[in-house]
């Protein structure tokens, strides 16, 4: 999937990618940021064709190596590498950026991007079908990395993520509490779910992992005080994965996606069944 650009003026950014084994994934990945003015990809031991492949793009490809401690994958990068850029773009080897994100993106630097940072919302691509409606995940994934960081919560005892920072978002640090978030409207393409069965193995690691954060009380505060609310709300509620699903399906308008729309909104309630089961257990 080759992203024309309007112009070849690159755009001031760094996009950081994280990959372990993702030669089946990242050419495309890589084909959609060449507008970027750097690329780089943080690689952990691929065994794979990962890393001749990220090379082809032309993307500077770091070594890591896990050192069971904090800080983890992401924050580890920016700690320690030199970044070219002080705004950096965090993306996974599923996800491909569009034409659309790129000239929103291209007109937000124009303007001097005076935000701390800004939420990029991911569309599903469901079974090769990109999904219009229902939930939409959105990470804080471009920001300043001298205002925005990874925080370390106590999770190093904790099954499922390992080297990878968890599902929270990256927090302001001190001295810029009161710089404003920022949201891109256009959202990149998430294949989450090209691969059922790894996608079940991976969601029930991640399912153990957020049921063990949610009884230790590890979660850092959202950055967007609503979305904290409703978290510490729903996260040990029996009903949450009926949210998820009316959420999903009709608040969102999930079922103008047919079938498709039905079965991932069964999948996002059934990752919440996971996570309940495994605070049940506990």
């Amino acid at each position: 999937m080759k992203i024309q650009n309007k112009t070849s003026e690159k755009i001031p950014i760094s996009v950081l990618v994280i990959t372990k084994n993702e030669e089946a994934r990242i050419a495309r990945c890589l084909d959609s940021v060449s507008a970027f003015s750097e690329v780089i990809v943080i690689d952990s031991q691929s065994s794979d064709r990962t890393r001749e492949i990220a090379k082809k793009y032309n993307a500077k490809v770091v070594d890591f190596i896990w050192n069971k401690s904090y800080p983890k994958k992401r924050q580890w990068c920016i700690n320690t590498q030199n970044i070219g850029y002080d705004w950096i773009f965090w993306l996974d080897a599923d996800e491909v950026v569009t034409t659309r994100f790129l000239e929103e993106i291209r007109d937000i630097t124009k303007n001097g991007l005076p935000y701390c940072g800004y939420f990029v919302k991911g569309q599903y691509v469901w079974k090769g079908i990109p999904l219009r409606h229902g939930l939409q995940n959105n990470k804080l994934a471009l920001y300043h990395k001298s205002m925005v960081e990874f925080p370390q919560v106590d999770d190093l005892y904790i099954e499922g993520m390992g080297e990878i920072e968890g599902h929270f978002q990256p927090i302001k640090k001190q001295g810029y509490q009161d710089r404003l978030i920022g949201q891109i409207y256009n959202p990149i393409l998430h294949y989450a779910y090209e691969d059922e069965g790894a996608w079940k193995v991976r969601h029930e690691r991640y399912a153990h992992w957020e049921a063990q954060m949610i009884e230790s009380d590890a979660y850092p505060k959202d950055p967007v005080l609503w979305r904290e609310r409703l978290k510490r709300l729903t996260r040990r509620s029996h009903l949450k994965p009926f949210l998820m699903f009316i959420y999903s399906y009709v608040f969102k308008l999930g079922f103008l996606d047919g079938k498709a729309g039905l079965d991932f909104a069964l999948s996002r309630k059934s990752y919440c069944d996971m996570v309940i089961r495994n605070l049940t257990r506990s």
